[in-house]
């Protein structure tokens, strides 16, 4: 049996470009045999294959089952319990949580080559791109329909970036904000039986309320019925991290009968010194330039009434928000250090600090992976979740199968 390195290899699957469709369908078509979608890749992989070895198409890879050891940290499912999508992928926090639920991811899309590569490197299959050149009708039926679509269009740091530099924002922003947009085509030509969005909290108040709107209607008008609510990741890791989550059920499929809840929140029981590493590099201590431009820096807001600042971190409480901007000078998530100047987080704290295990690897430069881990969602939070939607669709389901054989019955 080989093993999926060794795959890899023969057939040259590694992340160098943000637009590599043909290594997109070798990989999804790798993973998608008994689960009925393998039909969706097949041509293009084949081609792909036999363009490097004319004779794979003898290898039992191709003949319609996997027989790889699958050497990645986390290895697909063969049979899952429920097929989801994962759009605007990131580095997989939504793969993880699902993956965690016992789903089977049947398509993933992703523009950024550096996180194609972190999530090639943990669940071996390499995101489509750009979700505006995908054909909706090429996407596999599935379940649930997951997006952490953009959210720099929305949040408040981003608004006041882009109006500074006198740019729209929101659905304003044609390169990201009417990505939403694409989430709409692809929900109304699939018909999944649920979704979960994600974005900033920002998002409910942007534009007065009006972006909102918008989605909420569109959404309404697919004929799902929505539950939102705002939920904070301290509740599963030491960081305060706000995001608006968005769940749908198809109306035409379940008559709005779902009793679906947020999760009810644990205790704050989180602390910061619980995701340190003991001996991290000195390359994280700031350098006195840094440190001393960052109080300065604080200093001057401070004076003139604003909370721009740093943020030392109480080594018994919880972080702020971690952003994509943290490989900048870390000023937001600082730890204290005794006789010396504090220190960044490290990549892998960071990666804890989001609720990521330490078996997810991180195969990019330090720079790459802060801004990987800033953008992610917090992935224990997000599988809380997701198990009260993949509980209530078993529910719903075995209510239909019910009223089905009562019906046949009769």
């Amino acid at each position: 049996m080989p093993k999926y390195s060794e795959v890899k290899e023969k057939f040259n699957i590694e992340v160098k470009k943000p637009e590599q469709t043909e290594l997109a369908h070798l990989t999804h078509y790798f993973q998608s045999h008994h689960n009925g979608v393998a039909h969706y890749f097949e041509e293009p992989a084949i081609e792909y294959g036999q363009s490097i070895d004319p004779s794979v198409i003898n290898e039992p890879y191709f003949q319609g089952y996997l027989p790889f050891e699958w050497d990645i940290p986390f290895p697909p499912h063969q049979h899952g319990e429920f097929k989801f999508i994962d759009l605007f992928a990131g580095i997989g926090g939504f793969r993880l949580a699902f993956h965690n639920l016992g789903g089977k991811c049947v398509f993933t899309s992703e523009w950024n080559q550096y996180a194609q590569k972190t999530y090639h490197a943990n669940f071996g299959e390499v995101p489509f791109g750009d979700i505006t050149k995908i054909n909706e009708k090429e996407i596999p039926q599935h379940d649930i329909l997951i997006a952490g679509f953009p959210c720099q269009p929305f949040s408040i740091a981003g608004v006041s970036k882009k109006n500074s530099l006198g740019r729209a924002h929101g659905f304003k922003d044609e390169t990201q904000g009417t990505l939403f947009f694409d989430i709409k085509r692809i929900i109304k030509e699939k018909r999944p039986k649920a979704f979960l969005l994600e974005n900033v909290k920002n998002l409910v108040s942007h534009d007065k309320g009006n972006t909102f709107k918008v989605i909420e209607k569109t959404l309404k008008k697919l004929r799902y019925n929505l539950h939102f609510q705002i939920l904070d990741g301290k509740y599963f890791v030491p960081q305060h991290r706000e995001r608006i989550v968005i769940v749908g059920f198809d109306r035409d499929r379940y008559k709005g009968k779902e009793e679906f809840k947020f999760p009810t929140m644990p205790a704050v029981t989180h602390a910061i010194e619980d995701i340190l590493e003991p001996s991290p590099e000195p390359k994280y201590t700031l350098s006195d330039k840094l440190w001393k431009y960052l109080q300065d820096y604080a200093a001057k807001h401070k004076a003139k009434g604003n909370g721009f600042g740093f943020g030392l971190v109480d080594m018994d409480g919880i972080a702020r928000t971690l952003s994509a901007r943290y490989y900048k000078d870390g000023s937001e998530v600082l730890i204290p250090q005794d006789d010396q100047n504090p220190r960044r987080l490290t990549p892998r704290e960071c990666a804890r600090l989001q609720g990521f295990p330490d078996e997810f690897v991180i195969p990019v430069s330090d720079t790459q992976a802060y801004k990987q881990f800033g953008n992610s969602v917090v992935s224990p939070l997000m599988q809380a979740v997701g198990e009260n939607i993949v509980n209530e669709l078993a529910k719903l389901d075995e209510h239909i199968r019910e009223g089905n054989t009562i019906g046949a019955a009769g």
